[in-house]
C-alpha cells in the first residue's frame, strides 16, 4: 500500500517536496497545504491528484493522510513536528528539526515514543556522494580522517528569519557528524551580518572532536561565486566531494605522507607521497528524491531513517552551540554548556 503523503508549505524548498512526491513510486500525494491561494494552486498544477487545503490541522485530522512533509519557516518546525506526531502521522520536516536544544530535544523524545517515522531533511546525507564516501571509509580506502573543511558559498537570497549558520549550516554539520559519528566536544564561530544587522550573512565556524579531529566551515550568502565544497583528509588519501560541479562530483586523491618501517633520523621519518587522481562514476540520481524515497521506503519497513530525530537533535546541538559563540565573540563553547 502506498503512503499517503501531505506537504506543508510549498515555497521555496516546498515546491521541490511536491514535484518530488508527486512522481515517487511507492507514494500517493493527497493533499497540499498551502495558505496563498497562488502558491496552492502553482504546487497542485504539479500534483493534480491531490486536494488543495489552507491549514496544518486540515491534514491532521484527515484520514487519509498517513504521513506529512513539513516545508514551512524554520521557527514552525517544532511545534508542527510535535502537532504531527501527536495526530499519530510519521513525520519529514525539512532541516532544522527546531532552533533551540530544547525544542529539539522535546521533538526528538516525542519522535521516539510515538512509533512514527520522523525523518529530518538533512539533504546531504542522502546525496550519492555521501553514500560513496560510507563505503571509502568503511573499506579503509580513506584511512583515518585528520580532519574536514567545507565551504558553502554563494551570491545568494537573503533570509530575515535564519541567519547562514541557521539555514545553510544544518547541511554541512550534518555531513560532517555523519562522517565522523561523534559529537565536537566544542565549537568555535565567528561572523558579521552585513546587510541585515543581526542576521549573520558570513560565518565561520570550527568544531573540535575529543579525540583531536577537527572540522571547519565557512558559510555566506555574500560571495562572488558558488561553492559547495567537503575536504577530507585521512591517513591514507584525500578526497573532495565538490557538488557545484556538474560531473566530477567526486575526486579521490592519492596524496599523502608515509611512514617507512624503520628510519635512522627525522627526516627519513616522513616522506610525500604523490600518486593518481581517481575520479569515480557516481550515480546521477537527485538526493531529493533519493531523500523522499527513504522516507517511503521506511515507513513501509518500519527501518530507521538514514536521518533520523538523534541525528536532527545533534545538528541542533552544534549549530546552538555556534550561536552561542557566535553571541561571544567567538569563544570555543563546550557542546555541554549548550541549552
Amino acid at each position: 500500500m502506498s503512503a499517503r503523503i501531505a506537504v506543508v508549505g510549498t515555497g521555496y524548498w516546498g515546491i521541490n517536496h511536491v514535484r518530488a512526491f508527486a512522481s515517487l513510486r511507492g507514494a500517493e500525494l493527497v493533499a497540499v497545504v498551502e495558505p496563498n491561494e497562488g502558491a496552492r494552486a502553482k504546487a497542485l498544477a504539479l500534483a493534480p491528484r491531490a486536494r488543495g487545503l489552507t491549514h496544518l490541522d486540515e491534514a491532521l485530522a484527515a484520514h487519509d493522510v498517513d504521513a506529512v512533509v513539513l516545508a514551512t519557516p524554520a521557527v514552525l518546525h517544532a511545534s508542527q513536528a510535535l502537532a504531527a506526531l501527536a495526530a499519530n502521522k510519521h513525520v519529514l520536516v525539512e532541516k532544522p528539526m527546531a532552533l533551540s536544544v530544547a525544542d529539539a530535544e522535546a521533538v526528538a523524545r516525542a519522535a521516539a515514543a510515538s512509533g512514527r517515522v520522523f525523518m529530518v531533511g538533512h539533504l546531504m546525507v542522502h546525496h550519492p556522494v555521501m553514500h560513496k564516501l560510507d563505503a571509502l571509509l568503511a573499506d579503509g580506502t580513506v584511512g583515518d580522517i585528520y580532519y574536514v573543511y567545507n565551504t558553502r558559498v554563494n551570491l545568494g537570497r537573503l533570509r530575515r528569519d535564519e541567519s547562514a549558520l541557521w539555514s545553510f549550516g544544518p547541511h554541512d554539520v550534518s555531513m560532517i557528524l555523519h562522517l565522523l559519528g561523534a559529537l565536537p566536544a566544542r565549537v568555535a564561530a565567528q561572523g558579521h551580518g552585513y546587510l541585515q544587522k543581526g542576521v549573520e550573512d558570513v560565518v565561520f565556524m570550527t568544531m573540535e572532536f575529543a579525540d583531536g579531529r577537527m572540522a571547519h566551515v565557512q558559510l555566506s550568502w555574500l560571495d562572488p561565486r558558488k561553492e559547495r565544497r567537503m575536504t577530507i583528509v585521512g591517513s591514507r588519501r584525500m578526497v573532495e566531494f565538490d557538488d557545484a560541479h556538474p560531473t566530477e562530483k567526486l575526486k579521490i586523491y592519492d596524496k599523502g605522507y608515509d611512514r617507512p618501517p624503520e628510519f635512522s633520523d627525522f627526516a627519513q621519518y616522513l616522506s610525500i607521497r604523490q600518486g593518481d587522481i581517481h575520479i569515480p562514476r557516481i550515480d546521477g540520481a537527485e538526493p531529493l528524491a533519493l531523500e523522499c524515497g527513504h522516507f517511503v521506503s521506511c515507513i513501509a519497513s518500519g527501518a530507521t531513517p538514514r536521518s533520523g530525530a538523534s541525528e536532527g537533535l545533534a545538528v541542533v546541538r552544534v549549530l546552538a552551540a555556534a550561536q552561542r559563540s557566535l553571541q561571544q565573540g567567538g569563544a570555543p563553547v563546550e557542546l555541554s554548556a549548550t541549552p
